[in-house]
């Protein structure tokens, strides 16, 4: 019997041992404010299967952001760092001499990055092909996603912000019109040309310091007319600089066409139709091609910026990809599921990702399926697939968080933020130089604040800590018949 109780107690502390946070831990924990019904957290030295800390490593938690970690690796395992984006255009009709009789195609595949600098290139190629006159329209064809017309994801009450921008095959500038509003020289003007939308300017000019209330202008998005009004309203200072407007008020596709349409009169390529949305026609004919960036590029841009139209993209992307277009929001789900399981970064767990983006209360996952995936990534494709994400105290949500702490340098992390919600997870190197995969959920109302502190503790913790070893299960069996540890138990 006696045996039996020393062998019980045995494997109770034992249980206790292996589950314990360490004590410096423990005590940000308890500083935070923060309960551990709250908190996820898994940390393990990558290449080994001890886990240095799992506290609800299984419990399912909203992700926000740190969800674009499953969709820009998934896009990797799919696609590959060096893979561009095409966006193709076509003749419908013949050429002669300069004069195009017949429409100019654009077969859209969902580029995220296209914008005004890419449209001038475009141009530019056309004419030194010799193009000086489009006799018909400008077709685009946006069906390789099947996405609706939404502008906004209607997220939250920042309507018009960009983070709330909805994809779309045709995309430009991110969907983002901007209006330059600079008081100091009496001027308001379009970024870009784009007949879209109408921006009326109600400003009154003051003659206050350019501060406080009268520092930047008032916005409202006026969408009662047959086009969206972005109308500037309120007091402003006339020492005020530049101020630059960014609001999510109209289509991309109407956006791209009137800066296509200026690109080429610049070059002296005059267009005689107008903007036609249609299915590339069967007759047409391959004239010119377009490349984004690398995926690389992509998805670095994805991850330090947390830029939610890109996420959405890539995922709509693989969707095409995998099951062929049109895509849509079931499709991408599925396609980087499958890309997942197909590579072994996991088994049977469950989680989901929604929009792929973050932008949602209904994604789920855990701190261990994310761990696995960084594991699995960092397997395979090691720093250079680190260098993508945030880089501490250097770049992406990271850059101020870290600066000028013992981890600036030492750390490569996604971030996540929501109301309630405050996660973080990457890779931290400690200064021994062992790298550890780190994932900290926080799904709290106690204020983002809180689970900020605790994570950045927990990181410099990290960062200092020093591995003293494994103890071996007869090292602990040996200590829990010891006289000491039966006095501790007792």
């Amino acid at each position: 019997m006696v045996h039996f109780l020393k062998t019980f107690v045995w494997v109770v502390v034992l249980s206790g041992l292996l589950h314990a946070l360490p004590m410096d831990v423990e005590k940000a924990l308890t500083k935070s404010g923060l309960s551990k019904s709250e908190v996820s957290i898994y940390i393990k030295e990558l290449g080994s299967k001890e886990e240095l800390i799992s506290l609800h490593a299984n419990t399912a938690r909203t992700p926000a952001s740190v969800i674009k970690v499953f969709t820009i690796y998934a896009s990797l395992l799919k696609l590959g760092f060096s893979y561009r984006i095409p966006t193709t255009f076509y003749t419908v009709g013949k050429v002669k001499k300069g004069v195009l009789y017949g429409d100019l195609a654009v077969k859209a595949m969902g580029d995220p990055t296209l914008n005004t600098k890419d449209v001038e290139k475009i141009a530019k190629a056309f004419a030194q092909r010799g193009l000086h006159r489009i006799k018909g329209n400008i077709l685009i064809d946006r069906t390789y996603f099947n996405v609706g017309t939404q502008n906004n994801s209607h997220f939250d009450e920042h309507t018009y912000s960009p983070y709330n921008a909805m994809p779309d095959a045709m995309m430009f500038n991110e969907r983002i019109s901007r209006v330059c509003v600079t008081p100091n020289k009496h001027s308001v003007v379009k970024k870009t040309v784009d007949n879209s939308y109408k921006v009326v300017d109600q400003l009154k000019l003051v003659n206050k310091k350019c501060r406080g209330k009268y520092s930047w202008p008032h916005v409202k998005i006026d969408n009662s007319h047959t086009m969206p009004w972005l109308i500037l309203h309120g007091k402003i200072s006339k020492k005020c600089g530049k101020r630059t407007i960014s609001k999510v008020i109209t289509k991309p596709y109407q956006s791209f066409y009137y800066a296509l349409c200026e690109a080429l009169k610049k070059q002296g390529i005059t267009v005689e139709g107008t903007l036609r949305l249609k299915p590339l026609p069967l007759k047409a004919k391959r004239y010119y091609t377009h490349f984004s960036d690398t995926l690389e590029k992509i998805i670095a841009k994805t991850a330090k910026k947390s830029n939610n139209l890109y996420a959405r993209h890539l995922m709509l992307l693989l969707g095409a990809q995998q099951f062929h277009a049109p895509s849509t929001l079931k499709k991408g789900q599925d396609a980087i599921d499958g890309i997942l399981r197909k590579n072994g970064v996991f088994g049977n767990e469950s989680y989901l990702i929604e929009n792929g983006c973050g932008l949602s209360r209904k994604a789920k996952i855990t701190a261990k399926l994310l761990s696995r995936v960084y594991e699995h990534a960092y397997t395979r494709y090691g720093k250079r697939w680190m260098q993508t994400l945030s880089i501490a105290g250097v770049d992406g949500t990271i850059r101020k968080r870290f600066r000028g702490t013992k981890v600036a340098k030492h750390a490569w992390m996604k971030t996540g933020t929501l109301k309630h919600v405050k996660n973080i997870g990457g890779y931290v190197q400690s200064q021994e130089g062992k790298y550890y995969s780190v994932v900290i959920l926080v799904n709290s109302k106690k204020g983002n604040w809180r689970a900020s502190f605790l994570q950045n503790e927990i990181i410099k913790w990290l960062r200092s800590y020093h591995f003293k070893g494994a103890t071996s299960m007869r090292s602990l069996e040996e200590d829990a018949s010891s006289n000491t540890l039966d006095a501790a138990l007792y």
